[in-house]
């Protein structure tokens, strides 16, 4: 059936603006009710008091945050790195490492997402070598082997796409070169240093497969490719790359961030960019219900302009099923438009199918976050 037969009935009720997200009523707040994550049909509600205006938040749909970081364990393989959040189509690691990895690594479960939030070093896999730095997204497909040699610490978010792969989203009507050209996306090269690292000596593979790990023994390096030819490699792309897409009189969906999609879930990139300068415009992110997915956001740098006492590598967690937003301070800044610019950097995950949160999560968990919207 498809998925474009929505009962829909475009209808206007009591005081409401004819444009979602800007000229609101006086004294309103505007509730965005929407479905298939800002897709599909969606309704504005215009309430007296902030949506968000809850004095208490008992149970297990509470908003979550931690700090991803202090959960990262260095030196471990990739794949046995601390899990925060996982269904059966995406698990959500942080990974530190500060020394050479003396194996290889291989995902046969599904394609592997890398961002490097902090550190610089080299990586080579099947296809060659590739420096990275800190804001690389580096695509691993399923079944690459690859390891890095980090220049001191490396930490990194490593999301997998179980049984899927990632892909670029449809960039519609904006054409195939928004956001970023397909020509940014940097490849590996067979070069001077990934002949040097080719050696004879023994060398183990890691792989995991259905969650299990099998090592195999090789007594030859073999990333030793003479060179290769097609369309299926690692990739990788910073976020400085990402030209973003605004209107300065429309506060759009995050959905437009999109930076790659996979068969459940979609990873969204928020970068700087100019903030709205329409005066009926909202200039912070609206009250929304999204009642299809769970809304996972990693700061990676900056001022997260709709947040407040969050810093740099903590996550939030905002399961389906109840309205969430700014925080009280950052919606009165933004009501102020003192601001012409934002300077965050974050990465953002809607996964349609719910997510488990980790033992190692709630352990750094701030467990004070929902009362954050609180204005007394």
């Amino acid at each position: 059936m498809s998925s474009k037969n929505w009962i829909e009935f475009p209808h206007i009720e009591g005081e409401a603006s004819h444009q979602a997200h800007a000229d609101l009523p006086k004294g309103s707040y505007e509730r965005e009710i929407g479905r298939e994550g800002f897709f599909g049909p969606a309704t504005h509600l215009y309430h007296r008091h902030p949506p968000t205006g809850w004095t208490s938040f008992e149970g297990p749909l509470r908003p979550r945050a931690f700090d991803a970081v202090k959960a990262a364990e260095e030196n471990g393989a990739a794949h046995t790195a601390p899990v925060l959040l996982s269904n059966t189509r995406l698990q959500m690691r942080i990974w530190a490492c500060d020394r050479p990895m003396k194996t290889l690594a291989r995902n046969a479960d599904g394609d592997d997402l890398l961002f490097v939030h902090q550190g610089e070093g080299e990586l080579f896999c099947d296809f060659g070598h590739m420096s990275y730095r800190d804001g690389d997204y580096i695509v691993l497909p399923r079944g690459a082997m690859w390891r890095i040699e980090p220049k001191g610490r490396t930490v990194a978010l490593l999301v997998e796409a179980t049984d899927s792969s990632y892909k670029l989203p449809d960039r519609g009507i904006l054409g195939p070169h928004a956001q970023f050209d397909p020509a940014m996306l940097d490849v590996p090269k067979i070069d001077a240093a990934f002949r040097a690292q080719a050696d004879e000596r023994e060398w183990k593979v890691v792989v995991k497969r259905r969650g299990q790990l099998t090592t195999i023994t090789y007594p030859f390096n073999p990333l030793d490719a003479m060179g290769w030819k097609g369309n299926l490699s690692v990739v990788k792309l910073n976020w400085r790359d990402i030209r973003p897409i605004m209107s300065h009189r429309y506060h759009v969906p995050p959905s437009v961030h999109s930076t790659f999609v996979a068969d459940r879930f979609v990873v969204c990139t928020f970068v700087p960019r100019p903030i709205e300068s329409d005066p009926g415009a909202l200039k912070v992110p609206f009250f929304h219900s999204n009642d299809d997915f769970d809304e996972v956001i990693f700061y990676h740098q900056g001022e997260f302009f709709s947040r407040d006492n969050i810093r740099p590598g903590m996550v939030t967690f905002h399961p389906c099923g109840f309205t969430h937003g700014p925080h009280p301070k950052a919606f009165a800044a933004g009501a102020k438009a003192a601001k012409t610019m934002t300077d965050e950097v974050a990465v953002m995950i809607d996964a349609r199918d719910p997510l488990e949160m980790s033992a190692c999560a709630e352990a750094v968990e701030d467990k004070g976050y929902a009362d954050s919207w609180k204005t007394k």
